[in-house]
């Protein structure tokens, strides 16, 4: 069964109001969506990881997933490194709404098998501010759809970003617009919680997950 793809103009009311305040875009881009819109209408968390992540972080990232999924909070990423990959099975076995933005167009993109009970159910969305010109991810696009995701989410989740690396560099950028950044209370994420990150400690993710359940 085909999914069908719709396009959200700049100029329609469903076009989020995260993309039409930020400065990010030089004009306001068209959206390509396949799944329930509607998603868009409730706050979502942004989820980040570096490629290279430590094993504690790893296992507490596996554990606050699973929280995240059990409160009913919407989860919006790119789901690109191994560590967001495994995140989002573990979303996708759950009910709550999650939003994935692949670095390239969704234009005649197959639908995996995995996806397709969530999206008749209508708790996916997939979506990309790139057209069918972009068939594959780049080292520029995937940068973009970063901070698409980061504009799209009410707060931002980021379980680990190595010192000097891109993660980081976004996170500085997100920061940069006075968005919250959450991570882990934990010496190894000291470089996030040095610029601006806010710390989550290991013993209270379920008291965050409770908080974001209720974030408007």
């Amino acid at each position: 069964m085909p999914f069908d793809l719709t396009i959200i103009e700049p100029d329609s009311p469903e076009f989020p109001a995260g993309l039409r305040d930020m400065t990010l875009w030089t004009t306001s881009p068209k959206i390509w969506t396949i799944g329930n819109r509607k998603i868009l209408g409730r706050p979502l968390v942004g989820f980040f990881c570096s490629i290279r992540c430590p094993g504690n972080i790893i296992l507490g990232t596996y554990d606050l997933v699973r929280i995240l999924r059990d409160a009913n909070v919407g989860v919006i990423g790119g789901f690109h490194s191994p560590i967001e990959k495994d995140c989002l099975d573990l979303l996708l076995r759950g009910s709550q709404p999650v939003v994935i933005c692949p670095a390239r167009s969704i234009e005649h993109m197959r639908i995996r098998t995995e996806y397709r009970q969530s999206l008749d159910e209508g708790r996916l969305l997939f979506l990309s501010p790139f057209n069918k010109s972009q068939r594959r991810p780049t080292v520029k696009t995937s940068h973009y759809r970063n901070l698409f995701v980061a504009a799209l989410s009410a707060v931002a989740f980021v379980a680990h970003a190595g010192p000097d690396s891109k993660t980081e560099s976004l996170c500085r950028e997100i920061l940069s617009w006075r968005k919250s950044i959450y991570t882990f209370d934990s010496d190894y994420n000291k470089n996030l919680l040095d610029i601006g990150a806010k710390p989550i400690k290991p013993e209270n993710l379920s008291g965050w997950a409770k908080f974001l359940a209720m974030y408007k």
